[in-house]
């Protein structure tokens, strides 16, 4: 039976929850095929290395195997946790490559599979593993596209802006846009150093065959978290003019671009209002949350109070599953703004609870939505074509068959994403990659 290692940029909730340890749902979908593998009786040998910070790999109750690796058995599955920086991921740290010997020299495996290019774990598990025909790295992003965009058409004094949190962590706009410039470097020469990628889009391959035009490419689509199969919207329960947006820390996710949109709706939509998952950069309530205060969060505060939105913002903080797919199924629409993306997975969760979806028109989303059919897409960066987009969503004008276009696409959206993340066909087609690699 071969044997083979995945390398992820998060320890699995499945994991952290037998280890009583914390964990993020990050990446959910990667528990998705962790359990078919699991219950499935894979004709392979799993087992699983993510990162882990010093002080709580210090902390777990593991067998320790080398200066910065503890091993731990799940269900049978054999985990091991390696020490990396995560708050750094802009800094290469040879010392994992020799984690990553004492890791590969424990489990033996035949091939490894790297799931993302966002962290130097991953260039540091190519480098120790050497065998560029049995590695398989799967794109989730690309670091070094994301460098050329990420300042996302902000006001030049915005991009220069620094304030005195920024200053003291060294993190401002320019600095952040830095990082991906360095984190990308990592990501090539990774990918560049194996034979075979797994991808879901045409953004993700040509940006790949640039880099490494010898690597073998395979399609494979992603298995959504278990919530999102089960539920569908529906237009009597969501609140209406509601606005649901995955993540806004950043500039690169778009956030001021939906806030200028709201500015030109809420003339003729005084209800409206928009919830956004995942960390806040504009709190502001008390001393400490100022002095906090990113470059890019003042620059957010600003457009909501130029554009009357003060009572209109809500930040939910993080979410888990449960949390999330509440959110979605009471929202009226959900917008993803971001200047680029590859394969958003909160568009494939939108698409399978049939949330009706508006979209950016870049990186790989155009794969996932076709305009006008089962979602809709706009320029990416044009706010006044968000708010035409969202004007269209909200518009309760019936078609020949009676159904509004939010309904429409709705329909049309989950039938598309039941197709698209079937999670008994992606498992098969892992273990078809698996065995075009092994043989």
């Amino acid at each position: 039976m071969n044997r083979v290692l995945w390398v992820c940029n998060i320890m699995l909730p499945a994991v952290g929850q037998a280890l009583h340890l914390p964990c993020s749902n990050r990446e959910g979908w990667l528990s998705g095929i962790f359990e078919r593998v699991q219950s499935a009786k894979a004709p392979f040998a799993l087992g699983i290395c993510f990162p882990m910070d010093q002080g709580t790999l210090e902390r777990a109750d593991g067998k320790r195997i080398g200066e910065r690796v503890k091993e731990f058995s799940v269900g049978g599955t054999l985990c091991y946790a390696f020490a990396e920086n995560l708050g750094a991921p802009e800094v290469y740290d040879s010392g994992m490559e020799e984690a990553f010997r004492e890791i590969l020299t424990g489990f033996e495996p035949d091939m490894i599979h790297v799931f993302g290019t966002e962290f130097p774990h991953t260039l540091a598990a190519v480098r120790a593993f050497g065998r560029p025909e049995r590695t398989l790295i799967g794109i989730q992003g690309l670091c070094g596209e994301i460098a050329r965009v990420y300042m996302a058409d902000l006001p030049r004094k915005v991009q220069r802006a620094a304030t005195f949190r920024d200053l003291v962590r060294r993190d401002s706009i320019r600095r952040q846009q830095e990082k991906f410039v360095l984190r990308g470097k990592y990501e090539a020469e990774a990918i560049r150093g194996c034979v075979n990628i797994t991808g879901r889009t045409r953004f993700d391959r040509e940006g790949t065959e640039r880099i490494n035009p010898r690597a073998r490419y395979f399609a494979m689509n992603e298995t959504m978290r278990p919530a999102f199969y089960e539920g569908a919207w529906s237009l009597e329960s969501c609140e209406e003019h509601s606005i649901f947006l995955g993540q806004g820390d950043y500039p690169l996710k778009g956030m001021h671009f939906v806030l200028q949109a709201m500015g030109l709706l809420l003339p003729d939509y005084p209800d409206l209002k928009l919830y956004v998952a995942g960390n806040s950069v504009i709190a502001h309530g008390t001393a400490r949350e100022r002095l906090k205060l990113p470059a890019y969060g003042k620059y957010l505060l600003s457009l909501i109070r130029e554009n009357g939105l003060t009572e209109r913002v809500v930040m939910t903080g993080k979410l888990d599953e449960g949390q999330m797919k509440e959110r979605f199924l009471k929202s009226s629409v959900f917008v993803c703004a971001s200047v680029l993306e590859n394969s958003p997975n909160t568009v494939g969760e939108a698409q399978l609870l049939g949330v009706p979806v508006a979209a950016s028109r870049a990186g790989g989303i155009p794969d996932l939505i076709t305009d006008g059919e089962d979602g809709l897409l706009f320029p990416a960066g044009d706010a006044e074509a968000l708010a035409g987009a969202l004007r269209s969503l909200w518009d309760r004008t019936g078609d020949g068959e009676g159904l509004c276009l939010s309904r429409r696409l709705s329909r049309k959206a989950r039938e598309r994403a039941r197709r698209t993340y079937d999670g008994e066909e992606n498992y098969r087609r892992l273990l078809e990659i698996y065995g075009e690699i092994v043989k």
